[in-house]
Protein backbone atom coordinates (compact mmCIF):
# COMPACT_ATOMS: atom_id res chain seq x y z
CA UNK A 1 0.00 0.00 0.00
CA UNK A 2 1.01 3.35 -0.90
CA UNK A 3 -0.40 6.93 0.29
CA UNK A 4 -0.36 9.59 -2.89
CA UNK A 5 -1.08 12.77 -2.12
CA UNK A 6 -2.88 14.97 -4.93
CA UNK A 7 -3.26 18.63 -5.52
CA UNK A 8 -3.69 21.03 -8.24
CA UNK A 9 -0.37 23.20 -7.05
CA UNK A 10 2.37 23.25 -4.73
CA UNK A 11 4.55 26.44 -4.03
CA UNK A 12 5.76 27.87 -1.09
CA UNK A 13 3.61 30.02 1.22
CA UNK A 14 0.42 28.81 0.68
CA UNK A 15 -1.82 27.19 3.09
CA UNK A 16 -2.70 24.46 1.01
CA UNK A 17 0.99 23.72 -0.15
CA UNK A 18 2.03 24.18 2.99
CA UNK A 19 -0.33 21.59 4.46
CA UNK A 20 0.74 19.16 2.31
CA UNK A 21 4.42 19.29 2.89
CA UNK A 22 4.07 19.15 6.43
CA UNK A 23 1.80 15.44 5.95
CA UNK A 24 4.30 14.31 3.65
CA UNK A 25 6.71 14.42 6.12
CA UNK A 26 4.89 13.31 8.66
CA UNK A 27 3.48 10.07 6.98
CA UNK A 28 7.55 9.55 6.06
CA UNK A 29 8.55 10.12 9.48
CA UNK A 30 5.55 7.06 10.72
CA UNK A 31 7.33 4.67 8.37
CA UNK A 32 4.42 5.37 5.37
CA UNK A 33 5.38 4.69 1.74
CA UNK A 34 4.19 8.02 0.07
CA UNK A 35 4.72 10.14 -3.24
CA UNK A 36 2.67 13.68 -4.26
CA UNK A 37 1.86 14.82 -7.11
CA UNK A 38 0.72 18.58 -8.46
CA UNK A 39 0.22 19.45 -11.80
CA UNK A 40 2.27 22.67 -11.19
CA UNK A 41 5.29 22.28 -8.89
CA UNK A 42 7.44 25.38 -7.51
CA UNK A 43 10.57 24.94 -9.06
CA UNK A 44 12.71 25.17 -5.78
CA UNK A 45 11.09 21.97 -4.62
CA UNK A 46 13.19 19.01 -5.75
CA UNK A 47 12.25 16.40 -3.22
CA UNK A 48 12.42 12.86 -5.37
CA UNK A 49 9.10 12.05 -4.03
CA UNK A 50 7.20 15.04 -5.65
CA UNK A 51 6.42 15.40 -8.90
CA UNK A 52 3.72 16.38 -12.00
CA UNK A 53 0.61 14.57 -12.20
CA UNK A 54 1.49 13.68 -15.37
CA UNK A 55 3.79 11.43 -14.10
CA UNK A 56 1.37 9.57 -11.90
CA UNK A 57 1.59 5.91 -11.90
CA UNK A 58 -0.64 3.28 -12.29
CA UNK A 59 -2.27 3.36 -8.60
CA UNK A 60 -3.66 -0.22 -7.19
CA UNK A 61 -7.20 -0.91 -5.53
CA UNK A 62 -5.87 -0.63 -2.50
CA UNK A 63 -3.27 2.57 -2.53
CA UNK A 64 -4.51 5.68 -0.65
CA UNK A 65 -5.28 8.84 -2.25
CA UNK A 66 -5.56 11.79 -0.33
CA UNK A 67 -6.71 15.16 -2.69
CA UNK A 68 -6.31 18.43 -1.54
CA UNK A 69 -9.32 19.98 -2.89
CA UNK A 70 -9.34 24.11 -2.79
CA UNK A 71 -10.14 25.39 -6.28
CA UNK A 72 -11.58 24.86 -9.51
CA UNK A 73 -9.49 22.17 -12.08
CA UNK A 74 -9.21 19.40 -14.04
CA UNK A 75 -8.21 17.24 -11.72
CA UNK A 76 -11.65 17.81 -9.61
CA UNK A 77 -12.98 15.69 -12.88
CA UNK A 78 -10.23 13.33 -13.14
CA UNK A 79 -10.03 11.99 -9.47
CA UNK A 80 -13.20 10.32 -10.22
CA UNK A 81 -11.95 7.89 -12.37
CA UNK A 82 -8.81 7.07 -10.88
CA UNK A 83 -8.73 3.70 -8.59
CA UNK A 84 -7.55 3.15 -4.86
CA UNK A 85 -9.09 4.39 -1.94
CA UNK A 86 -9.73 7.82 -1.79
CA UNK A 87 -10.23 10.48 0.99
CA UNK A 88 -11.00 14.16 0.48
CA UNK A 89 -8.95 17.07 2.23
CA UNK A 90 -11.10 20.35 2.11
CA UNK A 91 -9.55 23.31 1.93
CA UNK A 92 -12.65 25.22 0.99
CA UNK A 93 -13.29 27.86 -2.01
CA UNK A 94 -14.07 31.64 -2.23
CA UNK A 95 -16.99 32.33 -3.61
CA UNK A 96 -16.49 33.96 -6.84
CA UNK A 97 -18.47 36.93 -6.17
CA UNK A 98 -15.46 38.15 -4.64
CA UNK A 99 -13.54 37.97 -8.05
CA UNK A 100 -15.86 38.78 -10.18
CA UNK A 101 -14.74 43.03 -10.62
CA UNK A 102 -11.51 42.58 -11.09
CA UNK A 103 -10.69 38.59 -12.33
CA UNK A 104 -12.61 36.70 -14.59
CA UNK A 105 -10.37 34.29 -14.26
CA UNK A 106 -10.60 33.72 -11.15
CA UNK A 107 -14.06 34.33 -10.68
CA UNK A 108 -14.58 31.26 -13.19
CA UNK A 109 -11.76 29.33 -11.12
CA UNK A 110 -14.12 29.81 -7.76
CA UNK A 111 -17.49 29.22 -9.78
CA UNK A 112 -15.90 25.23 -11.20
CA UNK A 113 -14.49 24.50 -8.03
CA UNK A 114 -18.08 25.09 -6.68
CA UNK A 115 -19.61 22.92 -9.15
CA UNK A 116 -17.17 20.60 -9.00
CA UNK A 117 -16.88 19.76 -5.31
CA UNK A 118 -20.90 19.37 -5.48
CA UNK A 119 -20.29 16.67 -8.48
CA UNK A 120 -17.81 14.89 -5.89
CA UNK A 121 -20.03 14.34 -3.31
CA UNK A 122 -20.14 10.55 -3.87
CA UNK A 123 -16.47 10.38 -4.75
CA UNK A 124 -14.63 10.11 -1.12
CA UNK A 125 -14.77 7.40 1.58
CA UNK A 126 -13.92 9.93 3.91
CA UNK A 127 -12.84 13.29 4.48
CA UNK A 128 -10.57 15.59 6.52
CA UNK A 129 -12.07 19.16 6.70
CA UNK A 130 -9.70 21.83 8.25
CA UNK A 131 -12.76 23.11 10.19
CA UNK A 132 -16.22 22.77 11.44
CA UNK A 133 -17.01 25.64 8.96
CA UNK A 134 -15.35 24.21 5.95
CA UNK A 135 -17.06 20.48 7.08
CA UNK A 136 -20.58 21.71 7.49
CA UNK A 137 -20.18 23.63 3.95
CA UNK A 138 -19.56 19.41 2.40
CA UNK A 139 -22.40 18.79 4.49
CA UNK A 140 -24.78 20.96 2.58
CA UNK A 141 -23.45 20.02 -0.90
CA UNK A 142 -24.59 16.77 0.05
CA UNK A 143 -21.27 14.46 1.12
CA UNK A 144 -23.03 11.71 2.95
CA UNK A 145 -19.02 10.30 3.53
CA UNK A 146 -17.68 10.35 7.39
CA UNK A 147 -16.49 13.86 7.25
CA UNK A 148 -13.61 14.71 10.41
CA UNK A 149 -12.35 17.79 11.37
CA UNK A 150 -8.63 18.60 12.42
CA UNK A 151 -6.41 21.76 11.47
CA UNK A 152 -4.18 22.21 8.97
CA UNK A 153 -0.55 20.58 9.95
CA UNK A 154 1.87 23.54 11.12
CA UNK A 155 5.36 23.41 11.84
CA UNK A 156 5.62 25.67 14.05
CA UNK A 157 9.69 25.32 14.89
CA UNK A 158 9.92 27.21 11.40
CA UNK A 159 8.47 30.65 13.18
CA UNK A 160 12.31 29.99 15.49
CA UNK A 161 14.10 30.61 12.50
CA UNK A 162 16.16 33.82 12.01
CA UNK A 163 13.80 37.03 10.76
CA UNK A 164 15.62 39.63 8.46
CA UNK A 165 17.40 42.31 10.72
CA UNK A 166 17.06 45.03 8.49
CA UNK A 167 12.99 45.08 8.67
CA UNK A 168 13.05 44.73 12.12
CA UNK A 169 15.43 47.61 12.04
CA UNK A 170 13.47 49.84 10.16
CA UNK A 171 10.59 49.03 11.77
CA UNK A 172 11.51 50.16 14.83
CA UNK A 173 10.88 53.57 14.86
CA UNK A 174 8.45 54.54 17.13
CA UNK A 175 5.42 53.98 14.88
CA UNK A 176 2.98 51.09 15.83
CA UNK A 177 2.55 48.16 13.65
CA UNK A 178 -0.40 46.86 12.94
CA UNK A 179 -0.13 43.49 10.41
CA UNK A 180 -2.28 41.62 8.20
CA UNK A 181 -0.57 38.69 6.32
CA UNK A 182 -2.21 37.01 3.79
CA UNK A 183 -2.67 36.94 -0.38
CA UNK A 184 -4.02 40.49 -1.46
CA UNK A 185 -7.51 39.48 -2.65
CA UNK A 186 -10.83 40.54 -2.42
CA UNK A 187 -12.14 38.35 -0.42
CA UNK A 188 -9.25 39.28 2.11
CA UNK A 189 -10.79 42.61 2.16
CA UNK A 190 -7.58 44.56 2.68
CA UNK A 191 -9.75 48.21 1.88
CA UNK A 192 -11.25 47.58 5.11
CA UNK A 193 -8.16 47.79 6.92
CA UNK A 194 -7.65 51.23 5.19
CA UNK A 195 -10.44 52.32 6.07
CA UNK A 196 -9.66 51.22 9.49
CA UNK A 197 -6.39 53.25 9.56
CA UNK A 198 -7.76 56.51 8.08
CA UNK A 199 -10.30 56.61 10.96
CA UNK A 200 -7.41 55.71 13.22
CA UNK A 201 -5.50 59.19 11.94
CA UNK A 202 -8.57 61.18 12.53
CA UNK A 203 -9.57 59.83 15.95
CA UNK A 204 -5.92 59.62 17.61
CA UNK A 205 -2.57 61.12 17.41
CA UNK A 206 -0.52 58.29 18.12
CA UNK A 207 1.51 57.26 15.43
CA UNK A 208 0.37 53.51 13.26
CA UNK A 209 1.55 52.14 10.57
CA UNK A 210 -0.40 49.55 8.31
CA UNK A 211 1.73 46.80 6.61
CA UNK A 212 0.06 44.25 4.01
CA UNK A 213 2.14 41.24 3.95
CA UNK A 214 0.97 39.41 0.71
CA UNK A 215 1.55 38.80 -2.97
CA UNK A 216 -1.21 39.70 -5.56
CA UNK A 217 -0.40 37.80 -8.37
CA UNK A 218 -3.00 37.30 -10.29
CA UNK A 219 -5.19 39.69 -8.30
CA UNK A 220 -2.98 43.06 -10.23
CA UNK A 221 -6.42 45.19 -10.55
CA UNK A 222 -7.49 44.72 -6.60
CA UNK A 223 -3.67 45.43 -5.74
CA UNK A 224 -4.21 48.66 -7.68
CA UNK A 225 -7.54 49.88 -6.81
CA UNK A 226 -5.97 49.80 -2.82
CA UNK A 227 -2.71 51.76 -3.48
CA UNK A 228 -5.03 54.12 -4.67
CA UNK A 229 -8.06 54.27 -2.44
CA UNK A 230 -4.44 54.87 0.47
CA UNK A 231 -3.23 57.69 -1.91
CA UNK A 232 -6.96 59.30 -2.15
CA UNK A 233 -6.99 58.82 1.74
CA UNK A 234 -3.77 60.73 2.04
CA UNK A 235 -2.32 57.71 3.69
CA UNK A 236 1.71 57.65 2.92
CA UNK A 237 2.57 54.57 5.85
CA UNK A 238 0.67 51.90 4.28
CA UNK A 239 3.35 49.29 3.36
CA UNK A 240 2.71 47.11 0.43
CA UNK A 241 4.90 44.57 0.88
CA UNK A 242 4.17 41.96 -2.18
CA UNK A 243 5.68 38.72 -2.09
CA UNK A 244 8.69 38.36 0.45
CA UNK A 245 11.35 35.69 1.70
CA UNK A 246 9.97 33.98 4.92
CA UNK A 247 12.45 35.76 6.98
CA UNK A 248 10.98 39.11 6.12
CA UNK A 249 7.80 37.54 6.66
CA UNK A 250 9.09 36.13 10.41
CA UNK A 251 10.32 39.87 10.96
CA UNK A 252 7.05 41.71 10.09
CA UNK A 253 5.35 39.30 12.93
CA UNK A 254 8.37 40.14 15.37
CA UNK A 255 7.98 43.62 14.65
CA UNK A 256 4.09 44.04 14.69
CA UNK A 257 1.83 45.44 17.69
CA UNK A 258 -1.80 43.99 16.41
CA UNK A 259 -2.62 41.45 13.87
CA UNK A 260 -5.78 42.68 12.59
CA UNK A 261 -7.77 40.67 9.89
CA UNK A 262 -11.22 41.71 8.56
CA UNK A 263 -10.97 39.28 5.45
CA UNK A 264 -14.91 37.85 4.97
CA UNK A 265 -13.91 34.39 3.50
CA UNK A 266 -11.71 32.03 5.72
CA UNK A 267 -11.74 28.35 5.82
CA UNK A 268 -9.07 28.05 8.98
CA UNK A 269 -6.73 31.13 8.45
CA UNK A 270 -3.17 30.24 9.37
CA UNK A 271 -1.71 33.61 9.57
CA UNK A 272 -3.94 33.87 12.65
CA UNK A 273 -2.03 30.99 14.25
CA UNK A 274 1.13 33.06 13.34
CA UNK A 275 0.68 35.77 15.08
CA UNK A 276 -0.14 33.85 17.98
CA UNK A 277 2.67 31.90 17.94
CA UNK A 278 4.62 35.57 18.25
CA UNK A 279 2.69 36.63 20.90
CA UNK A 280 0.51 39.47 18.80
CA UNK A 281 -2.61 40.55 20.09
CA UNK A 282 -5.31 39.61 17.45
CA UNK A 283 -8.37 41.40 16.11
CA UNK A 284 -10.34 40.39 13.93
CA UNK A 285 -13.92 40.49 12.22
CA UNK A 286 -16.74 37.70 13.19
CA UNK A 287 -16.84 35.88 9.68
CA UNK A 288 -16.20 32.11 8.32
CA UNK A 289 -14.25 30.43 9.96
CA UNK A 290 -12.10 32.93 11.60
CA UNK A 291 -13.93 32.45 15.24
CA UNK A 292 -13.36 28.62 14.86
CA UNK A 293 -9.87 29.54 14.78
CA UNK A 294 -9.58 32.25 17.56
CA UNK A 295 -11.51 29.95 19.92
CA UNK A 296 -12.47 32.34 22.10
CA UNK A 297 -8.91 34.20 21.96
CA UNK A 298 -8.37 37.49 20.36
CA UNK A 299 -10.74 39.94 19.81
CA UNK A 300 -13.77 39.44 17.78
CA UNK A 301 -15.73 42.11 16.29
CA UNK A 302 -19.45 41.95 14.82
CA UNK A 303 -19.02 45.42 12.55
CA UNK A 304 -16.74 46.83 9.54
CA UNK A 305 -17.86 50.46 10.68
CA UNK A 306 -13.97 52.24 11.02
CA UNK A 307 -14.03 54.34 13.40
CA UNK A 308 -15.54 51.57 15.63
CA UNK A 309 -12.62 49.20 14.27
CA UNK A 310 -10.18 52.07 14.66
CA UNK A 311 -11.15 52.30 18.80
CA UNK A 312 -11.30 48.52 19.70
CA UNK A 313 -7.51 48.74 17.94
CA UNK A 314 -6.60 51.86 19.99
CA UNK A 315 -7.57 50.26 23.35
CA UNK A 316 -5.87 46.81 21.83
CA UNK A 317 -2.53 49.08 21.42
CA UNK A 318 -2.53 51.42 24.40
CA UNK A 319 -4.07 48.51 27.21
CA UNK A 320 -1.51 47.09 28.50
CA UNK A 321 -3.25 45.12 30.99
CA UNK A 322 -5.44 44.34 28.36
CA UNK A 323 -2.53 42.88 26.03
CA UNK A 324 -1.39 40.82 28.46
CA UNK A 325 -5.00 39.09 29.20
CA UNK A 326 -5.69 38.49 25.18
CA UNK A 327 -1.56 36.87 25.11
CA UNK A 328 -2.50 34.44 27.67
CA UNK A 329 -5.96 33.64 26.57
CA UNK A 330 -3.87 33.27 22.38
CA UNK A 331 -1.24 31.21 24.04
CA UNK A 332 -3.98 28.99 25.61
CA UNK A 333 -5.74 28.38 22.39
CA UNK A 334 -2.06 28.02 20.41
CA UNK A 335 -1.41 24.79 22.26
CA UNK A 336 -4.55 23.10 20.61
CA UNK A 337 -2.22 23.50 16.82
CA UNK A 338 0.87 22.23 18.52
CA UNK A 339 2.56 20.05 15.79
CA UNK A 340 1.97 17.11 17.86
CA UNK A 341 -1.16 17.42 19.11
CA UNK A 342 -2.33 17.95 14.95
CA UNK A 343 0.01 15.36 13.87
CA UNK A 344 -2.01 12.99 16.11
CA UNK A 345 -5.19 14.01 15.42
CA UNK A 346 -4.42 13.49 11.59
CA UNK A 347 -2.99 9.94 12.22
CA UNK A 348 -5.77 9.10 14.25
CA UNK A 349 -8.26 10.19 12.14
CA UNK A 350 -6.08 8.10 8.97
CA UNK A 351 -6.29 5.04 10.67
CA UNK A 352 -9.69 5.11 11.50
CA UNK A 353 -9.97 5.32 7.54
CA UNK A 354 -7.42 2.77 6.83
CA UNK A 355 -6.98 0.80 9.43
CA UNK A 356 -3.62 0.61 10.84
CA UNK A 357 -0.70 0.62 8.28
CA UNK A 358 -4.22 0.36 5.40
Amino acid sequence: MKIYQILTTLSFGDAVSNDCLAIRKLLIDRGYKTMTFAENIDKRIIENDIKYYNKLPKIKDDDIILYHLSTGTALNRRIKELPGRKFVIYHNITPPDFFVQYSGRLAKLCADGHDETVALKDTFEGGFCDSSFNRDQLISYGFKCPLEVRPILIPFEDYKKEPDQAVIDSMNDGVKNVLFVGRVAPNKCQQDLISMLYAYRKMYKDPIRLILVGSSVGTEKYMARLKCYAEALGLEDVVFTGQIPFSQILAYYRSADAFVCMSEHEGFCVPLTEAMSFDVPILAYDSCAVPETLGGSGAVIGTKDPATVAAYLHEILNNEELRRLMIADQRTRLADFSYDRVAERFMDILTGFIGDRG
